[in-house]
């Protein structure tokens, strides 16, 4: 089972390779792919819930997933989200929530902002539980933001996400997530700390990528107006989703589903006797 330490000393090395899920099936289907990461992200709020943000999912919500990829036993390290305001109100509410998510089966938790997250992240630390911070475009501050916009284009903004980078990584945290920032400051944030930097929409230079499970897929699209541009599809199972359900639905009309040999049937002098 791959291990926090683990994930640290691959700083520089071959690049990590995270992935979402939310799910038993999808959590084997990526650790038998060979992920070293899984994680349970509050993208399940648009990805699987249907909602339009990820502010809607709530603790419990992360738990219940938590422990559905957690019962599939990957080898992969499985690391939780917190979600909006499980973290904001106090350390202490930090820890009871990030606690909760541990008990699930979560290996690490991931919670979004840069140098004010640092009492909270101290906190956990303290309590044994491994941080991975999430710099950038953090999706939880998409009201503040003005929307899903991407991040540290200016030289002060690139500056403090390379400050933060550095605040999270002295505060505790194993690895940092990097989402929709220029791939020039991720090479820098990447080169300015010594624990493994993570990409999503940050370019080729961090220490490995995520992607949303059902992007690389091709499940997605529902979520989006327009998928954003560093989302890579690598298979379509959504077309071939479709296709399967409606060749059943088709076979089902037809009565050509089930067949006599995908039927149950009584013994003759059973059936004779009813008769």
């Amino acid at each position: 089972m791959t291990t926090v330490p683990e994930v640290r000393a691959r700083k520089g090395a071959d690049p990590l390779v995270m992935v979402t899920a939310y799910d038993a099936p999808g959590a084997r289907v990526a650790d038998e792919a060979g992920v070293d990461l899984l994680l349970v992200g509050d993208s399940v709020a648009m990805t699987v819930l249907g909602y339009a943000d990820t502010l809607q999912v709530t603790v419990d919500d992360m738990v219940h997933h938590t422990a559905a990829v957690a019962r599939a036993k990957p080898h992969a390290l499985i690391v939780a989200d917190l979600p909006w305001l499980s973290y904001h109100t106090s350390r202490r509410d930090a820890v009871l929530n990030a606690g909760r998510l541990v008990r699930a089966g979560a290996q690490a938790v991931k919670l979004e902002g840069g140098s004010k997250r640092v009492p909270v992240i101290e906190a956990l630390v303290d309590a044994e539980i491994p941080v991975m911070g999430h710099l950038g475009l953090t999706p939880q501050s998409f009201h503040a933001m003005g929307g899903f916009k991407v991040q540290g284009k200016g030289v002060e903004a690139a500056r403090q996400v390379i400050d933060d980078a550095k605040s999270l990584a002295a505060a505790g945290c194993f690895s940092l997530v990097l989402e929709g920032i220029p791939t020039e400051v991720a090479r820098l944030v990447t080169g300015a700390v010594d624990v493994p930097t993570i990409g999503i929409g940050a370019g080729p230079a961090c220490d490995g990528q995520v992607l949303v499970w059902h992007d690389v897929l091709g499940f997605g699209g529902g979520e989006y107006a327009v998928a954003p541009k560093f989302v890579r599809r690598y298979a379509d199972l959504r077309a071939a989703a479709i296709e399967g359900l409606a060749s059943y639905a088709a076979d089902v009309r037809s009565r050509a589903f089930p067949s006599d040999s995908e039927s149950y049937h009584l013994r003759a002098d059973v059936a004779e006797a009813l008769i």
